[in-house]
Protein backbone atom coordinates (compact mmCIF):
# COMPACT_ATOMS: atom_id res chain seq x y z
CA UNK A 1 0.00 0.00 0.00
CA UNK A 2 1.22 3.51 -0.82
CA UNK A 3 2.10 5.97 1.89
CA UNK A 4 -0.09 9.29 2.15
CA UNK A 5 3.52 11.10 0.75
CA UNK A 6 3.80 8.49 -2.39
CA UNK A 7 0.14 9.44 -3.08
CA UNK A 8 0.31 13.32 -3.22
CA UNK A 9 4.02 12.82 -4.95
CA UNK A 10 2.09 10.86 -7.56
CA UNK A 11 -0.75 13.13 -7.87
CA UNK A 12 1.41 16.46 -8.40
CA UNK A 13 3.68 14.37 -10.72
CA UNK A 14 0.27 14.11 -12.65
CA UNK A 15 -1.09 17.42 -12.85
CA UNK A 16 2.59 19.40 -13.65
CA UNK A 17 2.68 16.91 -16.58
CA UNK A 18 -0.67 17.14 -17.97
CA UNK A 19 0.22 21.18 -17.71
CA UNK A 20 3.75 20.46 -19.47
CA UNK A 21 1.54 18.45 -22.22
CA UNK A 22 -0.50 20.98 -22.75
CA UNK A 23 2.33 23.36 -23.09
CA UNK A 24 4.74 21.00 -24.90
CA UNK A 25 2.27 19.48 -27.54
CA UNK A 26 1.84 21.75 -30.71
CA UNK A 27 -1.13 19.46 -31.88
CA UNK A 28 -3.43 16.61 -31.02
CA UNK A 29 -4.15 14.20 -33.06
CA UNK A 30 -7.13 12.12 -32.62
CA UNK A 31 -6.83 8.95 -34.20
CA UNK A 32 -9.95 6.67 -34.78
CA UNK A 33 -9.02 3.49 -35.53
CA UNK A 34 -9.91 -0.41 -34.76
CA UNK A 35 -7.29 -1.52 -31.91
CA UNK A 36 -6.46 -5.14 -31.12
CA UNK A 37 -8.62 -7.66 -28.86
CA UNK A 38 -7.05 -7.11 -25.26
CA UNK A 39 -5.82 -3.28 -25.84
CA UNK A 40 -8.31 -1.03 -24.47
CA UNK A 41 -7.72 3.55 -24.15
CA UNK A 42 -8.40 2.82 -20.63
CA UNK A 43 -6.68 -0.21 -19.28
CA UNK A 44 -4.92 1.20 -16.29
CA UNK A 45 -7.82 3.54 -14.82
CA UNK A 46 -8.62 1.02 -12.20
CA UNK A 47 -5.07 -0.19 -11.87
CA UNK A 48 -2.41 2.62 -12.09
CA UNK A 49 -4.15 5.59 -12.77
CA UNK A 50 -1.05 7.79 -12.77
CA UNK A 51 0.42 5.78 -15.36
CA UNK A 52 0.51 8.51 -18.22
CA UNK A 53 1.29 11.52 -16.14
CA UNK A 54 4.34 9.49 -14.12
CA UNK A 55 5.90 8.51 -17.91
CA UNK A 56 5.37 11.89 -19.20
CA UNK A 57 7.40 13.30 -16.22
CA UNK A 58 9.78 11.14 -15.96
CA UNK A 59 10.78 11.90 -20.17
CA UNK A 60 10.26 15.39 -19.96
CA UNK A 61 13.18 15.90 -17.32
CA UNK A 62 15.03 13.80 -19.36
CA UNK A 63 15.09 15.59 -22.64
CA UNK A 64 15.24 18.62 -20.35
CA UNK A 65 18.78 17.03 -19.99
CA UNK A 66 19.53 15.46 -23.00
CA UNK A 67 17.41 16.07 -25.99
CA UNK A 68 18.66 13.18 -28.08
CA UNK A 69 17.00 10.73 -25.86
CA UNK A 70 13.85 11.51 -27.96
CA UNK A 71 15.27 10.37 -31.01
CA UNK A 72 16.91 7.61 -28.75
CA UNK A 73 13.05 6.26 -27.60
CA UNK A 74 11.98 6.21 -31.01
CA UNK A 75 14.44 4.39 -32.28
CA UNK A 76 13.76 1.26 -29.59
CA UNK A 77 10.62 1.48 -30.37
CA UNK A 78 11.01 0.87 -33.47
CA UNK A 79 13.30 -1.53 -33.50
CA UNK A 80 11.14 -3.43 -31.00
CA UNK A 81 7.91 -3.65 -32.54
CA UNK A 82 9.41 -4.77 -36.30
CA UNK A 83 10.68 -7.87 -36.02
CA UNK A 84 8.49 -9.38 -33.81
CA UNK A 85 5.98 -6.80 -32.39
CA UNK A 86 5.71 -4.59 -29.37
CA UNK A 87 6.52 -6.87 -26.68
CA UNK A 88 10.00 -5.27 -24.81
CA UNK A 89 11.71 -7.96 -26.52
CA UNK A 90 14.54 -5.76 -27.50
CA UNK A 91 15.42 -4.36 -23.92
CA UNK A 92 16.28 -7.86 -22.74
CA UNK A 93 19.78 -7.76 -22.16
CA UNK A 94 21.96 -11.09 -22.07
CA UNK A 95 24.04 -13.49 -24.52
CA UNK A 96 21.26 -13.65 -26.73
CA UNK A 97 20.07 -10.55 -26.55
CA UNK A 98 18.79 -8.55 -29.95
CA UNK A 99 20.94 -5.57 -28.76
CA UNK A 100 23.64 -7.64 -29.73
CA UNK A 101 22.58 -7.68 -33.49
CA UNK A 102 24.39 -4.84 -35.72
CA UNK A 103 21.04 -3.44 -36.47
CA UNK A 104 20.68 -2.41 -32.39
CA UNK A 105 24.32 -2.05 -31.25
CA UNK A 106 23.88 1.77 -30.94
CA UNK A 107 20.97 1.77 -29.37
CA UNK A 108 21.21 4.65 -26.96
CA UNK A 109 21.51 3.09 -23.27
CA UNK A 110 20.34 6.29 -21.73
CA UNK A 111 16.76 5.95 -23.05
CA UNK A 112 17.05 2.17 -22.43
CA UNK A 113 17.82 3.14 -18.49
CA UNK A 114 15.05 5.69 -18.86
CA UNK A 115 12.46 3.24 -19.96
CA UNK A 116 13.91 0.54 -16.73
CA UNK A 117 13.77 4.13 -14.89
CA UNK A 118 10.03 4.59 -15.14
CA UNK A 119 9.08 1.03 -14.43
CA UNK A 120 10.65 1.56 -10.63
CA UNK A 121 8.66 4.54 -10.33
CA UNK A 122 5.37 3.18 -11.74
CA UNK A 123 5.84 -0.59 -9.52
CA UNK A 124 6.33 1.77 -6.90
CA UNK A 125 3.81 3.91 -7.07
CA UNK A 126 1.11 1.69 -8.34
CA UNK A 127 2.97 -2.53 -7.80
CA UNK A 128 3.49 -4.49 -10.96
CA UNK A 129 0.56 -3.70 -12.77
CA UNK A 130 2.76 -1.34 -16.13
CA UNK A 131 4.41 -3.91 -18.52
CA UNK A 132 8.00 -2.35 -20.13
CA UNK A 133 6.15 -3.20 -23.42
CA UNK A 134 3.60 0.08 -22.59
CA UNK A 135 5.88 1.94 -20.87
CA UNK A 136 8.21 2.02 -24.08
CA UNK A 137 4.99 3.09 -26.06
CA UNK A 138 4.19 5.62 -23.81
CA UNK A 139 7.75 6.95 -23.55
CA UNK A 140 7.54 7.47 -26.97
CA UNK A 141 4.62 9.16 -27.92
CA UNK A 142 5.84 11.79 -24.59
CA UNK A 143 9.00 11.92 -26.41
CA UNK A 144 7.95 12.92 -29.78
CA UNK A 145 5.46 15.64 -28.01
CA UNK A 146 8.12 16.96 -25.58
CA UNK A 147 10.54 17.48 -28.81
CA UNK A 148 7.70 19.47 -30.58
CA UNK A 149 5.34 16.64 -32.20
CA UNK A 150 1.95 15.81 -32.16
CA UNK A 151 0.05 14.16 -28.93
CA UNK A 152 -1.59 11.18 -29.82
CA UNK A 153 -3.47 8.75 -27.62
CA UNK A 154 -2.44 5.02 -27.56
CA UNK A 155 -3.87 2.15 -26.91
CA UNK A 156 -2.73 0.24 -23.80
CA UNK A 157 -2.60 -3.18 -21.95
CA UNK A 158 0.83 -4.97 -23.81
CA UNK A 159 2.82 -7.68 -21.75
CA UNK A 160 6.02 -8.28 -22.39
CA UNK A 161 7.90 -11.38 -24.44
CA UNK A 162 9.49 -13.76 -23.25
CA UNK A 163 12.48 -14.19 -25.50
CA UNK A 164 14.09 -12.24 -27.86
CA UNK A 165 13.75 -12.05 -31.39
CA UNK A 166 16.03 -14.41 -33.61
CA UNK A 167 18.48 -12.94 -35.68
CA UNK A 168 16.64 -13.66 -38.87
CA UNK A 169 13.54 -11.25 -37.38
CA UNK A 170 15.91 -8.48 -36.54
CA UNK A 171 17.21 -8.94 -40.04
CA UNK A 172 13.98 -7.66 -41.27
CA UNK A 173 14.16 -4.09 -40.05
CA UNK A 174 14.80 -1.34 -42.97
CA UNK A 175 18.47 -0.29 -43.76
CA UNK A 176 19.56 3.37 -44.51
CA UNK A 177 21.00 1.53 -47.96
CA UNK A 178 17.53 0.10 -49.22
CA UNK A 179 16.01 1.68 -52.33
CA UNK A 180 12.18 2.43 -51.98
CA UNK A 181 10.57 -0.99 -53.33
CA UNK A 182 13.35 -2.88 -50.96
CA UNK A 183 11.48 -0.46 -48.34
CA UNK A 184 7.86 -0.68 -49.72
CA UNK A 185 8.21 -4.71 -49.54
CA UNK A 186 9.68 -4.82 -46.16
CA UNK A 187 6.86 -2.79 -44.84
CA UNK A 188 4.36 -4.81 -46.23
CA UNK A 189 5.43 -7.75 -44.73
CA UNK A 190 4.77 -6.19 -41.47
CA UNK A 191 1.07 -4.91 -42.96
CA UNK A 192 2.14 -1.26 -42.89
CA UNK A 193 1.62 0.65 -46.08
CA UNK A 194 2.95 3.43 -48.14
CA UNK A 195 1.70 6.29 -46.33
CA UNK A 196 2.93 4.49 -43.24
CA UNK A 197 6.78 4.57 -44.44
CA UNK A 198 6.62 7.92 -45.36
CA UNK A 199 5.63 8.76 -42.22
CA UNK A 200 7.48 6.60 -40.03
CA UNK A 201 10.70 7.86 -41.93
CA UNK A 202 9.90 11.25 -40.80
CA UNK A 203 10.66 10.18 -37.58
CA UNK A 204 14.59 11.05 -38.69
CA UNK A 205 13.42 15.03 -38.70
CA UNK A 206 15.63 14.07 -34.73
CA UNK A 207 18.53 12.15 -34.14
CA UNK A 208 22.14 11.18 -35.11
CA UNK A 209 23.96 8.61 -37.44
CA UNK A 210 27.66 7.82 -37.76
CA UNK A 211 29.43 7.92 -41.09
CA UNK A 212 29.09 3.57 -41.80
CA UNK A 213 25.50 4.00 -42.43
CA UNK A 214 25.79 6.67 -45.06
CA UNK A 215 29.38 5.67 -46.45
CA UNK A 216 27.53 4.22 -49.65
CA UNK A 217 26.49 7.63 -50.78
CA UNK A 218 30.42 9.02 -50.46
CA UNK A 219 32.95 8.92 -52.78
CA UNK A 220 34.27 6.69 -54.70
CA UNK A 221 30.73 6.07 -55.05
CA UNK A 222 29.16 8.42 -57.38
CA UNK A 223 25.69 9.21 -55.91
CA UNK A 224 23.88 12.10 -57.76
CA UNK A 225 21.02 12.25 -55.70
CA UNK A 226 23.00 14.02 -53.36
CA UNK A 227 23.46 17.86 -53.09
CA UNK A 228 26.92 18.53 -53.89
CA UNK A 229 27.73 21.11 -51.05
CA UNK A 230 26.29 18.53 -48.47
CA UNK A 231 28.47 15.36 -50.04
CA UNK A 232 31.77 17.31 -50.29
CA UNK A 233 31.26 18.65 -46.22
CA UNK A 234 30.14 14.69 -45.21
CA UNK A 235 33.27 13.58 -47.36
CA UNK A 236 35.16 15.72 -45.13
CA UNK A 237 34.00 14.93 -41.82
CA UNK A 238 34.14 11.04 -42.38
CA UNK A 239 37.58 11.20 -43.31
CA UNK A 240 38.45 11.92 -39.81
CA UNK A 241 36.93 8.78 -39.00
CA UNK A 242 38.55 5.68 -41.08
CA UNK A 243 35.86 3.24 -38.95
CA UNK A 244 32.62 5.16 -39.86
CA UNK A 245 31.70 4.90 -35.69
CA UNK A 246 32.91 7.56 -33.78
CA UNK A 247 32.01 10.85 -36.16
CA UNK A 248 28.34 11.36 -35.69
CA UNK A 249 26.15 13.74 -38.47
CA UNK A 250 22.17 14.86 -37.25
CA UNK A 251 20.14 13.13 -39.17
CA UNK A 252 18.10 16.68 -40.03
CA UNK A 253 20.20 19.64 -40.94
CA UNK A 254 17.21 22.01 -40.63
CA UNK A 255 16.16 21.66 -37.15
CA UNK A 256 17.68 18.41 -35.95
CA UNK A 257 16.43 19.05 -32.29
CA UNK A 258 12.78 19.74 -33.46
CA UNK A 259 9.98 17.06 -34.39
CA UNK A 260 8.59 18.89 -37.69
CA UNK A 261 8.53 18.60 -41.15
CA UNK A 262 11.95 19.90 -42.17
CA UNK A 263 13.36 16.56 -42.67
CA UNK A 264 10.84 16.49 -45.86
CA UNK A 265 12.42 19.79 -46.87
CA UNK A 266 16.15 18.24 -46.56
CA UNK A 267 15.31 15.74 -49.16
CA UNK A 268 13.69 18.41 -51.62
CA UNK A 269 17.34 20.30 -51.05
CA UNK A 270 18.98 16.78 -51.96
CA UNK A 271 20.31 16.44 -48.22
CA UNK A 272 18.66 13.56 -46.86
CA UNK A 273 21.79 11.64 -45.22
CA UNK A 274 20.45 7.74 -45.93
CA UNK A 275 19.76 6.53 -49.33
CA UNK A 276 16.69 5.24 -47.74
CA UNK A 277 15.66 8.79 -46.68
CA UNK A 278 16.51 10.33 -50.72
CA UNK A 279 14.72 7.89 -52.36
CA UNK A 280 11.17 8.91 -51.07
CA UNK A 281 11.72 11.61 -52.99
CA UNK A 282 12.50 10.89 -56.05
CA UNK A 283 10.64 7.64 -56.23
CA UNK A 284 7.00 7.87 -58.25
CA UNK A 285 5.56 5.64 -55.41
CA UNK A 286 6.54 8.11 -52.56
CA UNK A 287 7.31 11.44 -53.94
CA UNK A 288 3.83 13.08 -53.57
CA UNK A 289 3.27 12.62 -49.85
CA UNK A 290 6.88 12.99 -48.88
CA UNK A 291 6.07 16.74 -51.03
CA UNK A 292 2.99 17.09 -48.96
CA UNK A 293 4.75 16.38 -45.84
CA UNK A 294 7.05 18.67 -46.49
CA UNK A 295 3.94 21.55 -47.43
CA UNK A 296 1.37 20.78 -44.70
CA UNK A 297 2.89 19.61 -41.38
CA UNK A 298 -0.46 18.67 -39.87
CA UNK A 299 -0.80 16.44 -42.86
CA UNK A 300 2.61 14.04 -41.50
CA UNK A 301 1.45 15.02 -38.02
CA UNK A 302 -1.90 13.05 -38.89
CA UNK A 303 -0.17 10.45 -40.76
CA UNK A 304 2.53 9.94 -37.96
CA UNK A 305 0.43 9.82 -35.43
CA UNK A 306 -1.57 7.13 -37.41
CA UNK A 307 1.02 5.21 -38.26
CA UNK A 308 2.40 4.98 -34.58
CA UNK A 309 -0.77 3.55 -32.88
CA UNK A 310 -1.23 1.32 -35.89
CA UNK A 311 2.38 0.18 -35.36
CA UNK A 312 1.96 0.02 -31.61
CA UNK A 313 -0.07 -2.86 -32.26
CA UNK A 314 1.94 -5.08 -33.78
CA UNK A 315 2.23 -8.83 -33.18
CA UNK A 316 1.33 -7.44 -29.18
CA UNK A 317 1.17 -9.63 -26.12
CA UNK A 318 -2.27 -9.34 -24.40
CA UNK A 319 -4.36 -11.04 -21.59
CA UNK A 320 -2.25 -13.97 -20.22
CA UNK A 321 0.48 -14.30 -22.28
CA UNK A 322 4.36 -13.34 -21.65
CA UNK A 323 4.80 -11.37 -18.46
CA UNK A 324 4.74 -7.75 -16.38
CA UNK A 325 8.72 -7.60 -16.07
CA UNK A 326 9.81 -6.56 -13.12
CA UNK A 327 13.27 -5.46 -14.70
CA UNK A 328 12.80 -4.59 -18.01
CA UNK A 329 15.99 -6.07 -19.18
CA UNK A 330 15.50 -9.41 -17.42
CA UNK A 331 12.95 -12.17 -18.09
CA UNK A 332 11.34 -12.67 -14.42
CA UNK A 333 12.40 -16.55 -14.46
CA UNK A 334 15.73 -14.85 -14.07
CA UNK A 335 14.90 -12.09 -12.18
CA UNK A 336 13.95 -14.15 -9.28
CA UNK A 337 17.20 -15.37 -8.69
CA UNK A 338 18.23 -17.69 -11.64
CA UNK A 339 20.47 -15.09 -13.58
CA UNK A 340 23.95 -14.87 -14.43
CA UNK A 341 26.09 -12.10 -14.43
CA UNK A 342 25.92 -12.00 -18.27
CA UNK A 343 21.59 -11.28 -17.58
CA UNK A 344 21.78 -8.51 -15.15
CA UNK A 345 21.48 -5.25 -15.86
CA UNK A 346 21.36 -2.78 -19.24
CA UNK A 347 23.52 -3.77 -22.50
CA UNK A 348 26.99 -1.79 -22.16
CA UNK A 349 27.39 1.51 -24.04
CA UNK A 350 28.08 0.48 -27.92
Amino acid sequence: MASSSSRVAVLLLAISSAALCAVLSSATVTVNEPIVDGLSWSFYDASCPSVEGIVRWHVTEALRRDIGIAAGLIRIFFHDCFPQGCDASVLLSGSNSEQLEIPNVTLRPAALKLIDDIRSALHHACGPKVSCADITTLATRDAVVASGGPYFDVPLGRRDGLAPASSNLVGTLPAPSFDVPTLIEAFKNRSLDTADLVALSGAHTVGLSHCNSFSDRLPPTADDTMDPAFREKLTAKCAKDPNGTVVTQVLDVRTPDAFDNKYYFDLIAKQGLFKSDQGLIDHPATKRMATRFSLNQGAFFDQFARSMVKMSQMDVLTGNKGEIRLNCAVRNARASGLQTAADEGLAADA
